[in-house]
């Protein structure tokens, strides 16, 4: 058996003896924020399910229409399309029960402001895999707001506004989580002819506050004309609108839209392109929506994989807000696209002891989304990818159609962000993926050591990894001891370390078996056993070592 690296036990016992408070205390836990017990399903609204074909506007954009814009050059029996499809609302309250039954808790759903009702006809031309190619795209996605007090129209359905949606959502027992923009608006420049609403925006009153005006950004003058003082004038990502993160009236117009969301019944936000405002602006604007909602739950994207970079924005100096965790996801890709792969290097990015981040446990932890390569395992690697996300720190997210490994391997325009349908999601229990992911995914929603516990690491290495989680905390005291195999056979696996003796019970089956010295099970191949103490720790070199990590898991957080 290989053993964790230790202290020899002396030391451990000094250790113990040093920290009386942190012992005395009993308090062992990864992290104690609310939202750690969610796990979030993340659907592309428009590429998910036409709940309501009334609100298609199928004849929006006159003669280069908005609906079911395929993409050209895709290869035979390939499609992508750049068009609306028809994805709603109501599409996915349709759908509340499957997302619940499969064990998540949110559904994070992409922008619901109001978008141009045609197609872009600035930029490049888009093209089969074409990265910022936007020529005869549309706002499908939301992410293009020329109005972020509105609607957009594509999304309610009669009764089924933003609240309604949100209200509809809940007494599903599901939150919804709202992905924000706020460095940018829609396209603004670079078209043949300026269109009416591209480069706009508009307030709550419908008055118009900004125009780009069909300019270069070096070519705005924000100091003599009113219009053009929300935008950058050294441009920004594709031919975007760039806001000015410097003019108070920004702030004030997106922390009032945003305001508005929250009283709608927004449960968090997912803030899209973090790194492109200062950390001073987000520190003002968390102050504002926590104003309004103590306690309020963000977490951005910094596109970026190196730890460091995007730990910055995690510290209270900065606002406060937990980050899609990117150089987790990268590790993995690469240990759940290959085969034979080391479980070893994904130690590499849990930074649970002195990492940079102000609390590695409050990361959204994923393999992949709308804006990279869909995750191109096989149905084993997904498996073995969800028993990790399921059980190790971290808030899990899933993309839509995961559970089947839905145009595994895809990039944008290339079948990434593809449709998926009722069809797909009514056949969805046939794929070898899904039981598995319920089964896990069940399993941590109903486990709080799963959701908030410490992570003590037994060994991660070939096929195995095995490592406790442990929370210990108002009233709550549970261990869970986690095994996975990603290996193509089953293996027996046994634990000594740290082990703690007393009756543990299978979490799923509840069979209990009494342990003293060790405690060993058959682990399936793709599998995952998961076994349950409740009962305070008493170890001595457990107590020493959870301390310790507990000490260390937050050096950096201010």
């Amino acid at each position: 058996m290989m053993r964790a690296t230790l202290k020899p036990l002396p030391v451990l016992l000094l250790l113990a003896m040093a920290a009386p408070r942190a012992l005395a205390a009993d308090d062992f836990y990864g992290t104690k924020e609310p939202f750690a017990k969610e796990s979030v399903y993340f659907v592309l609204t428009d590429r998910f399910v036409n709940g309501d074909p009334s609100n298609d506007h199928r004849d929006q954009g006159g003669a280069h229409r908005t609906f079911d814009l395929p993409v050209p050059g895709a290869p035979e029996g390939q499609s992508d399309n750049v068009g609306y499809l028809g994805g709603d609302f109501r599409g996915v309250v349709n759908n509340a029960g499957y997302i619940r039954d499969l064990g998540f808790t949110s559904v994070w759903v992409t922008p619901i402001v109001d978008n141009p009702d045609q197609a872009f006809t600035g930029g490049e031309a888009i093209k089969w895999g074409g990265m910022f190619t936007d020529r005869g795209k549309t706002g499908y996605h939301g992410y293009w707001g020329i109005n972020f007090y509105k609607l957009d129209e594509h999304l309610p359905s009669e009764g089924l506004d933003f609240a309604g949606f949100t209200r509809a959502m809940k007494e599903q027992k599901l939150d919804v989580v709202l992905d924000i923009v706020t460095n940018h608006g829609s396209p603004a420049y670079s078209m043949p002819t300026m269109q009416p609403q591209y480069g706009k925006l508009w307030d709550r009153d419908g008055t118009l506050v900004a125009d780009h005006q069909n300019l270069d950004p070096d070519r705005l003058d924000p100091r003599r004309k009113r219009l053009h003082a929300f935008y950058n004038t050294q441009g920004g990502l594709a031919q975007l609108s760039d806001f000015n993160e410097h003019n108070p009236a920004v702030l004030e117009y997106l922390a009032g839209a945003y305001e508005q969301w929250i009283d709608q019944g927004a449960a968090a936000f997912r803030v899209d392109t973090i790194a492109w405002m200062p950390h001073a602006f987000w520190k003002r604007f968390a102050d504002r929506m926590r104003q309004k909602r103590p306690g309020f739950f963000m977490f951005g994207e910094n596109f970026n994989y190196d730890a460091a970079s995007i730990a910055g924005h995690t510290w209270q100096r900065n606002g406060a807000y937990s980050v899609l965790d990117f150089p987790l996801k990268a590790k993995l890709v690469e240990v759940f696209e290959k085969p034979g792969s080391d479980f070893a290097e994904l130690g590499k990015a849990l930074y649970l002891e002195d990492g940079p981040y102000a609390n590695p446990y409050d990361l959204m932890t994923f393999y992949d989304n709308h804006d990279m390569a869909r995750m191109n395992a096989s149905d084993e690697g997904f498996i073995d990818a969800h028993h990790w996300l399921f059980t190790a720190r971290g808030i899990p997210v899933i993309y839509y159609g995961s559970e089947t490994g839905f145009m595994r391997g895809t990039a944008e325009h290339a079948g990434n962000r593809n449709y998926f349908g009722q069809d797909r999601i009514d056949a969805a229990p046939g794929s070898p993926i899904f039981a598995p992911l319920r089964r896990i995914a069940q399993l941590r929603r109903d486990t709080p050591a799963l959701q908030r516990g410490l992570q003590l690491n037994v060994r991660l290495k070939g096929d195995q990894a095995v490592f406790y989680r442990v929370l210990q905390h108002e009233g709550i005291n549970q261990t869970a001891l986690v095994m996975l195999n990603k290996g193509d056979k089953a293996t027996r696996v046994s634990v000594s370390d740290y082990l703690q003796q007393g009756e543990w019970r299978d979490a799923f089956t509840g069979r209990a078996q009494r342990v003293r010295n060790r405690l060993e099970a058959d682990v399936p191949a793709h599998g995952v056993r998961v076994f349950l103490l409740d009962a305070p720790v008493t170890r001595a070199d457990t107590r020493a070592r959870l301390a310790e990590l507990m000490e260390r898991k937050s050096p950096k957080a201010d």
